[in-house]
């Protein structure tokens, strides 16, 4: 720092502390100053003092008012309290809860329970899939409803709006012989309650269920008529045609000492009932959820119903049970026992509800019970697709109705050969009354020993075959999800190419199995004809023989698009084999000049008369009536 420098900072210096010494204020402004200071102190502190005030105030008002809102919250709970008990008597704590979910669960089902309402919400089959590979459940919370109402101290209760009390967390059991249960408790107090009790075995697909009444004699001595029980369940759909599915989903039911009957499954209804049931099931086309009880559900007043829902792919018909359930006089409660499964037989047939399955009435559900599906599951237990099972299915059955099927090929061949002396009658008589020409063809038949009505008869008998093919195919569960060739279900259709619409009747696809058997149909029409297997009658008979050539295949292209592949599968390689046994008794077992041979040396020999042509000509004997002279 140079000499300036020095000198400029000690100027600065001296002025800084003349202009402090100066500007000092004497003793009387100090005074004036303090007195200033002194006053606005005063007036600070009682600003704040009103400010301290105006707080007290304003926090006692809201204590106040707190207290206020208190008491009127309270006046608010003892009215609510009052409603409750007004509304639910005994049972108003009950009225409100958290609902919490408990599950009872095997190797084949798990249930899933609600504590409001003490209910199954829904239930999951393990060992099945829905057609989108998604898990499949019998019924939800959202799409299913289940209550029983009662009366209490002059009040009508329903259990879906009370909270019940579960005693254990969710269950677990495996093993046969192992069981699992749940308590669900409906308290009114604690000596004072209804009971919902289920209980699995493992290895099952029941639950039994009981509802007990504990210390209520006078909630029993109130419902001694029973409980109203309902239950509601929009069936979900599972497979791939909703039609198909829809179509076999309805209420299945039984009668006490009657056969089991059902609500149409084509339309809506609703039936009130008119004797008690033994069962009642939520039928979907492969599963069922059914109920049945220790002592029949009642009449009285009760109904079944279902109701068609829209085409929207999720669910099929919304289904309903309102019946009575009566209270055990002995052990105050009710038993019921519930079957959540696969409609398969066996296991159906194991509670009394075979009938849940749809085999067809009369001689056809017997044809199917006795034969078709014994010989069915002897096959399926082979280690082959089933695709192979019913090509061997169509194959045993074909052959132990050969001797039937060659004796109407023989007849067939018998009309065949005498078709140029029919046509030779026909001109004969071409302008005779049509009924003596009938009784001249008819004579000429029967001196041949050749009966028109004889190819009619393997017919006859293969339709209850048919038919129980048509009902047992759709409805066995077996089929379900099981591949052959193209088909990756042959439980419903094949489709092998989607349409970009829909055709009325027909549908939105193109069943390749469907095709090649109306194919089938046709061909094996035309091989009949030609055999003369279809019998003979004239020009007029041939001629809708040749309609119907044409007709039924187009027909069955049209119903069977949207039917099961395994069915249309089962009708092709009947078709093919029936065509397979005509070409083989024509080329190795029925000649038509020893049939032409046969047919002259029976021209040769008497007519004999029927057993029942000579009763009926003893009877006209006896009473005196003339025959006619031949």
């Amino acid at each position: 720092m140079d000499k300036n420098s020095l000198i400029g900072f000690g100027l600065i210096g001296a002025i800084l502390i003349a202009w402090s010494y100066f500007s000092a204020p004497t003793e009387v402004e100090m005074q004036q100053m303090q007195q200033q200071q002194d006053s606005i102190a005063a007036v600070e502190a009682q600003e704040n003092k009103a400010e301290d005030n105006a707080a007290v105030e304003a926090q006692t008002a809201k204590f106040e008012a707190i207290a206020n809102d208190s008491n009127a919250v309270a006046k608010q709970d003892s009215l609510a309290s009052s409603a409750l008990t007004e509304r639910y008597g005994k049972f108003a704590s009950a009225a409100t809860g958290t609902n919490e979910y408990i599950t009872l669960e095997n190797e084949n089902v798990i249930v899933t329970l609600s504590s409001l309402g003490g209910r199954p919400v829904s239930v999951q089959l393990k060992n099945f899939k829905n057609y989108n590979r998604t898990d499949l459940y019998l019924f939800t919370e959202d799409s299913s409803a289940f209550a029983f109402e009662f009366n209490s101290q002059n009040r009508k209760l329903n259990t879906s709006e009370l909270f019940f009390k579960a005693d254990k967390d969710n269950v677990v059991v495996s093993g046969d012989g192992n069981k699992g249960s749940v308590s669900l408790k409906l308290f009114a107090s604690n000596s004072e309650y209804v009971e919902f009790v289920y209980s699995l075995d493992g290895n099952s697909y029941e639950v039994d269920y009981a509802v007990n009444f504990v210390g209520l004699n006078d909630l029993v001595a109130d419902n001694r008529d029973g409980l109203n029980f309902y239950w509601q369940i929009y069936s979900p759909a599972h497979e791939k045609g909703f039609e198909n599915e829809d179509r076999r989903t309805s209420i299945f039911f039984k009668p006490v000492d009657e056969n089991r009957d059902y609500i149409s499954e084509a339309s809506p209804e609703r039936v009130d009932l008119e004797n008690n049931l033994e069962w009642i099931a939520f039928k979907q086309q492969y599963f069922s959820a059914a109920v049945s009880s220790e002592q029949p559900f009642k009449a009285a007043n009760a109904y079944l119903e279902t109701q068609k829902q829209p085409e929207n792919g999720s669910h099929t018909k919304n289904m309903i049970i309102n019946v009575g359930a009566p209270i055990n006089a002995t052990t105050n409660s009710i038993n019921m026992t519930f079957f959540f499964g696969p409609n398969e037989y066996d296991l159906l047939a194991e509670k009394g509800m075979d009938g849940v399955l749809d085999l067809g009435w009369g001689i056809f559900g017997w044809v199917s019970k006795w034969f078709i599906m014994p010989l069915f599951n002897l096959l399926a237990k082979m280690d082959v697709s089933y695709g192979i099972i019913i090509l061997l299915l169509t194959l045993l059955i074909k052959a132990i109705l050969s001797p039937l099927t060659y004796k109407s090929y023989l007849s067939g061949a018998k009309m065949r050969v005498l078709k140029p002396e029919i046509e030779e009658l026909n001109k004969k008589l071409k302008d005779a009354d049509p009924m003596k020409k009938q009784q001249e063809t008819m004579a000429l038949y029967k001196k041949a020993g050749a009966n028109p009505m004889a190819g009619c008869l393997p017919m006859v008998l293969q339709m209850p075959i048919l038919y129980a093919m048509f009902m047992l195919f759709p409805a066995s569960i077996k089929l379900r999800g099981e591949s052959f060739l193209w088909a990756e279900d042959l439980s419903t259709y094949d489709s092998v190419f989607e349409l970009p619409f829909s055709i009325p009747l027909y549908g939105d696809h193109v069943s390749l199995f469907t095709i090649f058997m109306a194919f089938s149909m046709f061909f094996y029409t035309r091989s009949n004809m030609s055999s003369g297997t279809m019998g003979g009658g004239g020009e007029m008979q041939a001629q809708q023989m040749k309609i119907m050539m044409y007709f039924m295949p187009v027909m069955l292209l049209v119903w069977f698009n949207n039917y099961s592949a395994g069915l249309s599968y089962y009708y092709l390689c009947a078709n093919l084999t029936s065509i397979g046994q005509n070409w083989a008794f024509r080329k190795f077992l029925v000649n038509d000049d020893e049939v032409h041979a046969m047919v002259q040396e029976n021209k040769k020999k008497p007519v004999k008369k029927s057993k029942f042509q000579a009763r009926l000509e003893k009877m006209a004997k006896e009473k005196g009536v003339q025959l006619p002279k031949k």
